[in-house]
């Protein structure tokens, strides 16, 4: 299976993909202690013993709990003399915690590192390259090379792998079938239809809403997806590479007609609630649409059947033609200051192996990383995700790249930006002014990026 996802955007002035986290700026000093074993090492860590405790960060924290417990089980039963310490952490709070050991200490050995941040750790000095341990270890060559490129890309241009992939997720529209039915709607296929359908699935007075709006945690990128969705534009850079294209006009009158759905065809609630308010919501009310990913499946399985529901991917524009913005790779990186990387490695390679990768997947509703995985009955059985794995690779779909590479691209399309998003759908702000100046940041983060590449 070719999931043609993710991976670095052309075109925009990448230049010589060396020396980079380095010349990303001043590495912070590692001054975190080790959670592994006590074996002999300095701030960059030590192999270990193979043997005793490591501390496993898990970046989706209360979501992927259960079955990342029972990964480490069979970890734990495979290999008895490693003790394998999970914490959870929420994957709002992941970024920011990790950060926060890095520079003052008790970073993990082993955790869950996406592309959307792996740009900031590496270029903090705090990963460890995986190339040679990867080349040597029986997930060489099967592994999605897709998904490692994406990952090889967003770790700062030293052309370095710092996370085995695990995963690659997609933007999904859920819809009810039931109301759709009742009303007489046909599947919202196309943008058109999507917005026909949120206006006449809306009654108020009964509390029913045609859709859920994404207005809390998270809000940007999924605003993101439906902007351009609708404006068609391919690429995230205009073709010199040194402006975003997310004020373009087109983009501007996308994220109006968008913005305006909300307390229109949505819940006031909305306004505030992050992935997890707004599946709960979705699978508990009367609510037409949702728009999240292929994570998510699961969930609604369980609290609506699989008779009330459907996971296609996103709406396709006038053209026929369906454009979304890039799901970050998730993967499992291995921390330098680590005392027991021996046995951190044997961890990840048990977690990303064929079996585990395939249990993990099942259970997140994504596609596998390991190719064998990838294989496994469950997928044709999981709707969502079958037509999510075809769509990614029959060529229907243009995916514009987010620009995970920027080291201040978490901080940018999250916390700068999050409570202006929140402004716009308020009516506080207009979608012309939120998108100008998400636009200055951007091409100013991105000239800072070009300069330090060289």
């Amino acid at each position: 299976m070719k999931i043609s996802i993710l991976g670095r955007s052309t075109g925009r002035g990448r230049r010589g993909r060396t020396s980079a986290a380095v010349a990303l700026g001043a590495v912070l000093a590692l001054t975190a202690t080790a959670c592994g074993d006590d074996g002999s090492g300095s701030g960059d860590g030590a192999e270990g013993s193979g043997t005793g405790k490591i501390v496993f960060w898990d970046n989706n924290g209360g979501v992927r709990t259960d079955i990342w417990k029972e990964i480490i089980a069979d970890f734990e039963k495979a290999n008895p003399d490693i003790d394998v310490q999970y914490v959870g952490i929420a994957s709002t709070e992941y970024q920011s915690k990790v950060d926060t050991a890095i520079q003052g200490g008790g970073l993990p050995d082993v955790g869950g590192i996406s592309a959307s941040m792996l740009a900031g750790f590496a270029a903090q000095g705090a990963l460890e390259p995986l190339d040679e341990r990867l080349e040597g270890s029986s997930l060489n060559g099967k592994l999605n090379k897709d998904m490692i490129e994406s990952l090889r890309a967003a770790g700062g241009g030293d052309d370095q792998l710092y996370s085995v992939p695990t995963s690659a997720n997609n933007g999904v529209l859920y819809y009810r079938t039931d109301m759709f039915a009742k009303a007489g709607l046909q599947e919202p296929t196309t943008w058109d239809r999507f917005f026909e359908a949120a206006e006449k699935l809306t009654d108020k007075g009964s509390n029913r809403f045609g859709y859920t709006i994404r207005g809390g945690a998270g809000s940007i990128a999924q605003a993101l997806d439906a902007m351009y969705g609708q404006s068609g534009i391919t690429s995230f850079w205009d073709s010199t590479g040194k402006k975003t294209t997310v004020d373009d006009p087109r983009n501007v009158k996308a994220l109006e007609k968008y913005a305006a759905l909300f307390k229109k065809v949505t819940p006031a609630a909305d306004l505030n609630n992050d992935f997890t308010k707004m599946v709960a919501q979705w699978d508990s009310g009367e609510i037409g649409m949702l728009n999240h990913n292929l994570g998510s499946f699961q969930d609604h399985v369980k609290a609506l059947g699989v008779e009330k529901f459907r996971g296609i991917p996103q709406p396709v524009g006038p053209d026929g033609k369906r454009v979304q913005v890039s799901n970050p790779v998730d993967g499992i990186g291995l921390f330098k200051s680590s005392k027991n990387k021996d046995a951190a490695w044997k961890f990840i390679e048990f977690a990303t192996s064929a079996q585990s990768n395939s249990k993990f997947n099942e259970s997140a509703g994504q596609v596998p990383a390991h190719q064998d995985a990838a294989k496994d009955a469950w997928i044709a059985k999981a709707e969502p995700t079958k037509l999510a794995a075809q769509a990614l690779s029959d060529g229907s779909t243009t995916i514009v790249q987010l620009p995970y590479y920027l080291p201040d691209w978490n901080t940018i399309s999250k916390a700068d930006n999050e409570p202006n998003f929140q402004k716009v759908l308020l009516g506080d702000m207009t979608a012309k002014a939120f998108l100008g100046g998400l636009a200055e940041q951007l091409n100013e983060a991105q000239a800072e990026w070009d300069e330090q590449m060289g």
